[in-house]
């Protein structure tokens, strides 16, 4: 499972690969995959435990999207560092990029970040993963592929002392070509409550599937899965087996494999 201790390795790679098939028409990316500061950075200000919690990384994300890119064979790029040094799923302008308060945890090095301080952060690690997504998607169309994006998050099974009904939510925009059929496959099961852009909403313009798919013209969905559903060996196995099954079965409609512009509501 992903480890919750603060990296504090000398050499810092802002995020890792998993090497998959480039024509294979899927590629999975991690925004939220690791909780790493950078030694420089210390711990911002912030006890240990804080970076075992949702406002430091999305927990149990990281081992669903290692375990789906083996299943696929298909391959995945996630970050390493800590939404609390930068948000990889933000725009560059987007006032929320960089935390001064989290959830309750004031973020203390991070109060006095600067311009300066906020294009460093922003070159060294926010710049280099979308380098990554950017490469992955190169190399698919370079071997005749035109892929679908899909991006694995995870949410807490309680926010503001109110439990949250869903398993899982789809996140998505105005392209239904990949969320509207993974929501279809997810709900067919009953015994899951599927959310349609919930917990949140997938309009949220400069993220990274507007970005890299929705500029692209790409199909794209983002997976939200509740954090106590993959917060161990069998949940992730459970999770990744049942989207593996799914995945594969979606990524035979031509549909998902065409460049296809359907705009954006954050525009």
């Amino acid at each position: 499972m992903t480890s919750a201790s603060v990296e504090t390795t000398a050499d810092f790679a802002a995020f890792t690969t998993i090497e998959g098939n480039s024509a294979a028409g899927i590629i999975l990316i991690c925004d939220h995959a690791g909780n790493a500061i950078p030694r420089e950075y210390g711990d911002l200000g912030l006890p240990a435990e804080e970076f075992r919690r949702h406002i430091a990384y999305d927990p149990g994300a990281a081992d669903v999207t290692r375990a789906l890119a083996r299943a696929l064979g298909v391959p995945a790029v996630l970050s390493t560092f800590s939404r609390l040094l930068i948000d990889a799923n933000r725009g560059e302008d987007d006032p929320t990029l960089i935390m001064k308060l989290s959830d309750g945890a004031v973020v203390a090095g991070n109060a006095r970040v600067d311009a300066a301080e906020r294009a460093r952060r922003i070159e060294r690690y926010f710049a280099p993963y979308h380098a990554a997504i950017d490469a992955a998607i190169v190399a698919a169309q370079a071997a005749g592929a035109v892929p679908a994006i899909f991006s694995l998050h995870s949410f807490t099974p309680v926010w503001r002392g109110k439990a949250r009904p869903w398993h899982a939510g789809v996140l998505w925009d105005k392209d239904p070509r990949l969320a509207l059929p993974l929501i279809a496959a997810l709900a067919a099961d009953p015994a899951l409550v599927v959310g349609d852009n919930e917990p949140y909403s997938g309009a949220l313009k400069n993220d990274t599937l507007y970005r890299h798919a929705t500029a692209r013209g790409l199909a794209h969905a983002l997976l939200e899965i509740r954090q106590d559903l993959i917060a161990d060996t069998r949940g992730v196995s459970a999770w990744s087996a049942r989207l593996a099954e799914i995945l594969a079965r979606l990524n035979r409609d031509p549909a998902l494999h065409e460049v296809s512009h359907f705009g954006s509501s954050a525009d």
